[in-house]
């Protein structure tokens, strides 16, 4: 099973002042309509190429629509990068704006 948290999760670590990195693998056009603050933008099929961007020293919290794009992006960092310090947003940004922050657009 790969590392997922909630979105309450984050948002209690992120509350509390935890140096994340998040990183946002969908496509430039939702990451326009809507972002969790203080995200990167790597769209999926870009990430071979940005690995190099992700911080070893802190936990990654990788964040598409609804949790299954990051979830492919935690699972190839995990077996071709060796990276262990990687979360899944479970249910992605749809579930942070349901459940967290009703201020980030729906789609």
């Amino acid at each position: 099973m790969l590392p997922e948290l909630t979105p309450e999760e984050l948002h209690a670590r992120l509350t509390s002042g935890e140096d994340i990195q998040l990183i946002d693998v969908r496509q430039p056009e939702e990451y326009e309509y809507c972002r969790i603050e203080g995200s990167q933008l790597i769209p999926l099929g870009e990430l071979p190429r940005h690995v190099e961007e992700l911080d070893e020293n802190r936990p990654i919290v990788l964040i598409c629509h609804h949790g299954v794009r990051s979830m492919q992006a935690l699972a190839y960092l995990q077996h071709r990068h060796d990276k262990t310090n990687l979360l899944n947003l479970r249910g992605g940004i749809h579930a942070w704006s349901v459940r967290v922050d009703p201020t980030v657009a729906i789609y």
